[in-house]
């Protein structure tokens, strides 16, 4: 026989005996890959804000090498008091490519517009504050860093492909996999541990775009620049492991992430509130370029900012003699060829929605403490 209690008591305790243990939403996590530079915080302070823990940052060599871009993520991440999230090393070199391959191709097929790590060697530019190209991988331009020098120190524990490996056996289905620069640590996940892909939640890319050329080549050098590739095109390699791995779900942020442009009236709306965050990114992102990293951080995020996608088959062209080398192809799927598989290519955004995304990050960071 029950004690006496009320009929609530007794409808609650039923509620309580018949809720499933997982009703809570799931937690989610995310590790951010990138090249990344002085202005470059708003893909984690994205996914921060919008509960997403970040577990790690990992470097690679895409506009700049390795090295510099793990310095200037540790100093990202001291400008707001978030240097209890770990920075990565990932590899120097991409899987295959090197300058010198690089830009013999180049002298076949023409030169791109941005060349990223792999342009000349231009030591004024460096003084001036540009990061490194080309040279000794393992040197370091502090003149590039006008967020601060950072004070803390890369994590060696262990190598970025082998800390993502380990974080979706620890948290399976849960983690996104970012990638805002090359693929080549991506693939050396995948290539090292054959339940990567399928253990991760997703992967989410910024970069990938179709039928881009004629962009080249009717508008100017800053056109061209913006429509050419560099992060499939410095490791082309990787980029097609990756793209043909098994990860539940592949997000691109290929042609969209030219769709919302940095304007002056953009960053001064940003400035309205101050801090240091506001402060780097109204003097020093300027309005050149279209937010690239911050689309692609953003549909990690919130995939209802996405307003129009396709679903279609890709693969990356790897033959060196090819003028295409290292930029995709997409298929439908009665004309795939054997061994690509589909992905989700996002084709309009909502802008709107990202720049109040992104300034609601600024204006409210959030930090370690």
């Amino acid at each position: 026989m029950w004690p006496t209690r009320s009929l609530s008591s007794l409808f609650f305790l039923s509620l309580a005996l018949c809720t499933p243990a997982n009703s809570q939403p799931e937690k989610r996590y995310a590790i951010l890959d990138n090249d990344w530079g002085a202005i470059s915080f708003l893909p984690f302070l994205i996914a921060l804000k919008n509960d997403i823990q970040v577990l790690g940052l990992v470097s690679d060599t895409a506009n700049s090498w390795q090295r510099q871009c793990a310095y200037h993520a540790l100093a990202n991440l001291e400008v707001g008091n978030l240097s209890c999230i770990p920075v990565y090393a990932g590899a120097t070199y991409p899987l295959i490519n090197t300058p010198a391959r690089f830009q013999a191709w180049e002298s076949v097929h023409g030169k791109l517009p941005w060349e990223g790590a792999f342009a000349s060697e231009n030591v004024t530019a460096e003084a001036l504050g540009n990061d490194p190209t080309s040279g000794d991988p393992n040197r370091i331009v502090k003149a590039a860093f006008v967020e601060g020098f950072p004070t803390t120190k890369i994590n060696h524990s262990t190598s970025a492909a082998n800390f993502m490996v380990e974080m979706v056996h620890k948290y399976p289905h849960q983690v996104s996999i970012y990638s805002a620069g090359a693929l080549t640590n991506i693939a050396l996940a995948v290539r090292m541990d054959p339940d990567f892909a399928s253990l991760a939640k997703e992967l989410v890319i910024m970069g990938g775009y179709v039928d881009v050329n004629m962009y080249q080549v009717t508008g100017d050098y800053l056109q061209a620049d913006i429509n050419s590739d560099i992060n499939l095109m410095i490791d082309p390699e990787a980029a097609k492991i990756a793209l043909n791995a098994e990860f539940p779900e592949i997000v691109i942020a290929g042609n969209v992430a030219n769709q919302v442009q940095s304007t002056q009236d953009y960053l001064d709306e940003v400035y309205t509130v101050k801090n240091e965050y506001t402060r780097l990114f109204h003097d020093h992102y300027g309005t050149e370029f279209p937010f690239w990293d911050e689309t692609a951080a953003a549909l990690m995020v919130d995939r209802s900012l996405a307003i129009n996608t396709t679903t279609a088959y890709i693969d990356v062209d790897i033959s060196y003699g090819s003028p295409s080398y290292g930029n995709i192809h997409v298929y439908q799927a009665m004309l795939k060829p054997p061994g690509v598989r589909n992905i989700t290519y996002v084709n309009r955004i909502d802008g709107a929605k990202l720049k109040d995304m992104m300034k609601q990050a600024m204006w409210k960071p959030p930090t370690c403490s």
